[in-house]
């Protein structure tokens, strides 16, 4: 029974290691303003993203506070086959597809109603230490948008 345990308590582990190992993302990230360009803007005054693994996909949750004071939060799950998932509590955006690049690489896109809204690009540092997320797409307005969103791991 213990040896048993044991097993199953490593088999776990290693699950575990393989996939923060296949995604970089995995962990909670912090927005860092003063690294961070927004263009119209104006820009997040605070974020939280938490990224989990999540099958063979993801599970993130962000939440914050936008430019203008009001609060923002959002979730979904998604995998990296290029399908389309569902995103809950975003008034922006309705869908999300991911496709991984590499380990450490990631593009997306951003549907609201079918229509693509913003193409990303997801980065991590080799060190693992911070993430770059660069959108380019149209807001809310109709405004281009072209944003770099910097982000520490905590």
């Amino acid at each position: 029974m213990r040896k048993s345990l044991v097993t199953l308590v490593l088999a776990a582990l290693a699950t575990t290691s393989i996939l923060l190992a296949a995604n970089a993302s995995i962990g909670t990230w912090k927005y860092n303003a003063a690294k961070s360009k927004f263009s119209p803007g104006p820009p997040y005054k605070s974020r939280t993203v938490k990224v989990e693994p999540h099958g063979e996909g993801i599970k993130v949750t962000a939440d914050g506070v936008s430019g203008d004071g009001s609060k923002h939060g959002y979730s979904y799950t998604a995998g990296f086959d290029g399908k389309d998932n569902p995103v809950t509590g975003s008034p922006m955006i309705d869908t999300v597809a991911y496709k991984k690049i590499d380990d450490n690489t990631f593009e997306g896109t951003s549907k609201k109603a079918g229509k693509v809204v913003s193409n990303v690009r997801i980065a991590v540092a080799k060190d693992g230490k911070t993430m770059t997320v660069t959108a380019k797409g149209t807001n809310a307005k109709g405004e281009a948008v072209s944003d770099v969103i910097a982000y520490d791991r905590q």
